[in-house]
């Protein structure tokens, strides 16, 4: 009893031993990669120790970070998708329920390293006060909070993705394969339920949790995601071509909506110049595919494919407008990042998209393809009030959107979640 008082008694003002946990971690796509990067060098910058414990694709993270990757079988590696497993790979357990997963079509991603992860940590755990769990959200993780304060940041409910993407096939076949990708959810709702704190990134994501998890909204708590100003900026010296529109990376998939902008460019494109830059790959015979080429808009219509993050930021720079036409965001950072370039933005009110752009964007309601066309004629019509968008939300931007912000917070809600493991209060 002695050692706890003495441990809690300086819980408020030691630095403190966090582990992150990250089942995958693009560092090219995704706010995964981006979350855990940004946290864990904001985190390392207020004094505290960090270490990430990572599954394949391993994020981008800075060297005096430790970073462990747990191996798995990897099979969704775009460099060999889908290989065969050598047979004394499979003779692993863990390795085996993995390939069976995939081979049925499901995602047995963060149930496999939820496993990978408590076998690591078992005998690890007093190297740390807290895990902090990156929407893995595993029955190996809900054992680690047995023994450790566990918490996990869920960025928005992934039914939200599962609903949309059901919605938007038509065959029953495809529907059902949806149905089965997404069937580690139920075990996501469980463990959510059960570890000692969460984590979300916006107000908007608090209640849809809330909601589609059947969790009491009080336990969830409410930490804003930063924007790296340091990869995100303007470009004055860079002119802004008239008429040239961006909207980024991810945008094929149907929760980010570039369905919805693609029929506005249709539109626009018989009224005035104008020409979209989509960051990001266009798959051919893909749905996006068929529908540029139904529309005739293939000519006002550039895929950048896989870019530097410099030229990233350029093409930022040159763009009049960025739009995030997404049906549904627990956050947003796309809004974020264009906000940073000093560009104005056009954003739905999808989710939390108009938590990060405040009254610095254009909003319009998501999948209102009249609404989308008539706000970003509107804008490229009203250059001064474009401009002036665009230096709003540039300060929102610096001024309260930051990753320093967002460890802070973070740390205050470890310190309680900490501290209420010790005094078993749950």
């Amino acid at each position: 009893m002695l050692v706890k008082k003495l441990y809690l008694d300086k819980l408020d003002s030691e630095p403190l031993r966090i582990c992150l946990l990250s089942y995958r971690s693009n560092p090219k796509c995704g706010g995964q990669g981006v979350y855990i990067k940004n946290l864990s060098r904001s985190l390392k910058d207020l004094g505290h120790y960090v270490e990430v414990i990572s599954g394949p694709p391993l994020p981008n993270i800075d060297a005096d970070i430790p970073l462990t990757e747990l191996k798995s079988l990897d099979l969704y590696n775009p460099n060999n998708l889908f290989r065969t497993p050598d047979l004394y790979e499979l003779m692993d357990l863990v390795n085996f329920i993995e390939w069976v997963g995939v081979s049925t079509m499901g995602f047995p991603e963060p149930y496999t390293f939820g496993i990978r992860a408590f076998r690591y940590l078992r005998k690890r755990l007093h190297h740390f006060d807290i895990v902090h769990d990156n929407q893995c959200l595993s029955y190996g993780i809900q054992s680690l909070s047995n023994y450790i304060p566990t918490i996990a940041t869920i960025h928005h409910p992934i039914t939200m993705d599962r609903q949309i993407d059901i919605r938007s096939v038509r065959s029953l076949w495809k529907k059902f394969k949806w149905v089965r990708w997404y069937s580690f959810i139920g075990m996501q709702k469980h463990v959510a339920r059960k570890l000692h704190g969460l984590i979300t990134v916006s107000e908007a994501s608090k209640q849809d949790i809330s909601r589609e998890f059947k969790i009491a909204s009080d336990k969830l708590h409410v930490v804003p995601n930063g924007i790296t100003t340091e990869l995100f900026y303007p470009i004055p010296e860079i002119k802004r071509q008239p008429g040239r529109i961006i909207v980024t990376n991810s945008a094929v998939t149907p929760l980010k909506g570039l369905y919805y902008l693609l029929q506005a460019i249709a539109t626009i494109a018989k009224l005035r110049h104008i020409h979209l830059i989509v960051v990001g790959t266009l798959k051919k015979d893909s749905g996006i595919d068929r529908l540029i080429k139904q529309l005739h808009i293939g000519k006002y219509v550039t895929f950048t494919g896989y870019i530097s993050h410099e030229e990233y930021v350029r093409q930022y720079a040159l763009a009049s407008i960025a739009v995030v036409p997404s049906v549904y965001e627990g956050f947003g950072l796309p809004v974020g990042e264009a906000m940073a370039c000093g560009i104005p933005v056009i954003c739905t009110t999808g989710g939390a998209l108009p938590e990060v752009a405040g009254k610095c964007a254009f909003l319009v309601p998501p999948k209102d393809v009249n609404a989308l066309t008539q706000a970003i004629m509107d804008l490229l019509s009203n250059p001064a009030y474009a401009e002036t968008l665009g230096k709003c939300g540039y300060q929102r931007i610096v001024n309260h959107l930051t990753w320093e912000k967002a460890a802070i917070n973070t740390v205050s809600y470890y310190r309680h979640v900490i501290r209420n493991f010790h005094e078993g209060t749950r």
